[in-house]
């Protein structure tokens, strides 16, 4: 695999695993506040982007790169809210959908049919991301400040139907 391509998918390798740290940092945060609904919620979205991470890692190192294990920069610990949280995660979401396209062209730049192919299922993951935590907000903006318990009660089930869909 050629440097470039190597170097591109190392940064990503920061991005999941900064993901990854936020979402904690987040489900401690909601499990503290008594959201067990949305703490589950988010320890889940915590270990799908570690999964992310460690699926970049076994690319780079499979294909002949050598993944780099980055120190992770120190997530928030607090929100003033639900609502402002998962705004939060879908504006995260946004950025790493963006990070993603962005490999595209460094792959198509150096042929690398393989790597392109690869990439696809991320593509796609992040479409399913964005959608998922829109239909959270969108939940959200429905009860407006009311019936919070109701809605953590009702999250997790919206996980479990994501994974069975898949």
């Amino acid at each position: 695999m050629k440097k470039s391509i190597v170097d591109a998918f190392n940064a990503q390798v920061e991005k999941e695993g900064y993901s990854s740290n936020l979402y904690l940092s987040m489900a401690t945060w909601a499990e503290v506040e008594g959201l067990e609904g949305v703490s589950q919620w988010l320890y889940q979205q915590a270990d799908e982007e570690k999964m992310h991470m460690l699926k970049f890692i076994a690319f780079i190192n499979e294909r002949g790169g050598k993944a780099v294990i980055p120190a992770f920069e120190q997530p928030p610990a607090e929100w003033k809210s639900v609502k402002i949280m998962f705004n939060e995660v879908l504006a995260h979401e946004k950025y790493i959908t963006e990070s993603i396209h962005k490999l595209i062209p460094i792959i198509q730049k150096e042929n690398d049919y393989a790597a392109l192919n690869w990439i696809q299922w991320f593509v796609d993951e992040q479409m399913e991301e964005e959608s998922n935590v829109q239909a959270i907000i969108d939940k959200l903006n429905l009860l407006g400040d009311k019936n919070l318990y109701m809605f953590d009660r009702d999250i997790i089930k919206m996980r479990t139907s994501e994974t069975t869909a898949e």
